[in-house]
């Protein structure tokens, strides 16, 4: 399967992130010119987990898997691709949104990740439309119910089969009392504009709209009938790919599969490695630096492939970051350190700054943008630490500034022959790696005073030391070698005791200040709300309705306001 179980030391089992379309089992992928269509075609007894059988094309995280890996194929390997068309290859059915009997038996953790995860993947459609040219149609034939719906509305365009059957429905408060988990209710209103009352008369009805009402309140862009669904969506296929900014030519570049060793205390891969302390609930992330400079021109950077550094290093860090939060929920926080020469990285970013109007440089400076989002919205206390050896610079900065709290070593330790930590900033720290909320880390770091930026972005160029990178702001704290290590010990030894929910909750406050955008909204306010449905008797209590459903026995509901 997708998102197949394979086994650590220990016995201990792992959901894998990797895929290739040769393995897939829930989607069909073909491509016809500027055109790709992937056809949703859920193998009902291909769940991730036994007790539940995909019907209805109905998905869990297995599903997600697939889809997500599908669209960033699409971004990379085709760069011909200018408009992405998602249709069902079931009849009279679309997609019934997530599995329900999977979502009654999930544990609350898995739920939640899988919904982030189903909004990264849904937020990536949006993210190609916009950056990467590649349009998104959607063919609605049949039922397109809660999270199919939702699936629907993070594309561009949505063409509904007006054959009296056929509907868009968000049936979750009045089936299953929880919310639309994957953007729906924000996109509904944000997005396709549909009037508040509107909504909440639709967001209340299990039958869902039809036909020309669906059109008239925006649910969808056209309808048309079944005998001329096809023609219409060729004749806008058609019109996107003429709009289209994507400019790629020739061939991309094949998304190879990541060389990885897991063991029981580490994952390793090429540039990237994950140690785990269980006990102490650490993961520590390092991330190395190139030891080769970056190729002359475009044609070395094709021809070096997925093993581009940049794309190398994102591709590993993403995985790893993935695998953390679904596989290791007992790790409270996760400790960013690098090594090797800066230079090479700023080396790899000046490359990246000069060439980005080439399709792939975009495509890479955008997975980058990607992957720190992930980053950013995992629910675990993010460190960085920036030690003698260190190469925080430019991109690698980023996760400086991504992180809850970050130390910085003054001058050297004795008996450590390596230099003394520095940081050092490039283009890249200023403009190319928005997070959700539309401002960079930077702009949201300095946030009280613009000015502190524009001082900030004046040092581009030069390293920054340890006591200077502290009264720049860059930094939390620089420490000399006397008080590093009882200081770092202190610190996370404090922070692994304090309860799990509620960092959770302070991280998430605290880490995107200043405006919300729809995306911010998706991964704050509604995720915030449905993770606390999710533990509500009213939805997953015994009496509850995500348990009773199908049942023939109502769900019980405890009726007092909270």
């Amino acid at each position: 399967m997708a998102g197949e179980d394979r086994v650590l030391a220990g016995g201990k089992t792992f959901i894998d992130f990797q895929t290739d379309p040769s393995r897939y089992r829930h989607w069909k992928l073909s491509i016809d010119g500027d055109v790709a269509t992937l056809a949703m075609d859920v193998d009902e007894n291909g769940g991730l987990f036994e007790g539940y059988q995909l019907k209805l094309n109905s998905y869990d995280l297995g599903v997600d898997i697939e889809l997500a890996d599908a669209v960033q194929r699409l971004r990379f390997e085709h760069p011909e691709v200018k408009v992405v068309v998602l249709r069902s290859a079931k009849p009279r059915v679309f997609c019934a949104g997530a599995n329900i009997r999977m979502l009654a038996g999930a544990t609350h953790a898995h739920k939640v990740n899988f919904c982030k995860f189903t909004n990264e993947t849904r937020n990536g459609f949006e993210d190609s439309s916009e950056n990467s040219g590649q349009r998104f149609i959607t063919v609605v034939n049949g039922t397109a119910a809660g999270g199919g719906y939702e699936l629907a509305l993070a594309t561009d365009h949505i063409v509904l089969a007006d054959d009296g059957s056929s509907s868009v429905s968000l049936p979750e408060v009045p089936l299953l009392a929880v919310l639309p988990g994957t953007g729906g209710l924000t996109r509904v209103v944000d997005k396709r504009k549909v009037r508040r009352d509107r909504a909440d008369a639709f967001c209340t009805t299990e039958e869902g709209v039809k036909g020309k009402r669906a059109v008239q309140w925006r649910l969808v862009d056209e309808i048309a009938p079944n005998s001329k669904v096809d023609a219409k969506v060729a004749e806008r296929a058609k019109e996107f790919a003429a709009a289209s900014k994507r400019n790629g030519s020739g061939k991309g570049v094949q998304l190879t599969p990541l060389k990885r060793v897991i063991d029981a205390t580490s994952v390793r891969y090429g540039f990237v490695n994950v140690d785990l302390d269980r006990e102490a609930r650490i993961a520590t992330i390092t991330i190395t630096a190139p030891e080769v400079a970056p190729p002359a021109d475009i044609d070395g950077m094709i021809a070096l492939g997925a093993s581009f550094w940049p794309l190398q290093v994102a591709r590993e860090l993403d995985d790893a970051i993935l695998h953390l939060r679904i596989n290791e929920l007992g790790i409270a926080m996760l400790v960013f350190k690098s090594h090797g020469d800066r230079t090479q990285v700023l080396a790899h970013d000046a490359f990246l700054e000069a060439n980005k109007a080439h399709w792939l440089v975009n495509e890479i400076r955008h997975y980058w943008k990607r992957v720190l989002k992930r980053v950013d919205v995992t629910s675990r206390t993010l460190v960085t630490l920036v030690e003698p050896g260190s190469c925080f610079a430019g991109t690698l900065a980023e996760l400086v500034f991504a992180s809850d709290r970050s130390y910085m070593l003054i001058g050297t330790i004795q008996g450590d022959n390596r230099p003394a930590p520095s940081i050092e900033l490039s283009a890249m720290n200023f403009g190319p790696y928005p997070m959700s909320h539309g401002l960079t880390r930077l702009q949201s770091r300095f946030l009280a005073d613009p000015a502190e930026l524009e001082r900030v972005r004046e040092q581009v160029g030069r390293p920054i030391e340890a006591d200077e990178a502290e009264e720049l702001g860059l930094v939390t704290f620089a420490l000399d070698d006397i008080d590093w290590e009882d200081e770092i010990r202190v610190f996370l030894e404090e922070r692994a005791s304090f309860s799990p929910d509620s960092l959770t909750g302070l991280e998430a406050n605290l880490r995107f200040a200043g405006p919300e955008t729809m995306e911010s909204k998706i991964f704050a306010r509604l995720t915030a709300w449905q993770n606390w449905i999710f533990q509500r008797p009213n939805a997953v209590g015994e009496e509850g309705a995500l348990r009773r459903y199908g049942t023939g026995e109502r769900p019980q509901y405890d009726m007092t306001r909270v």
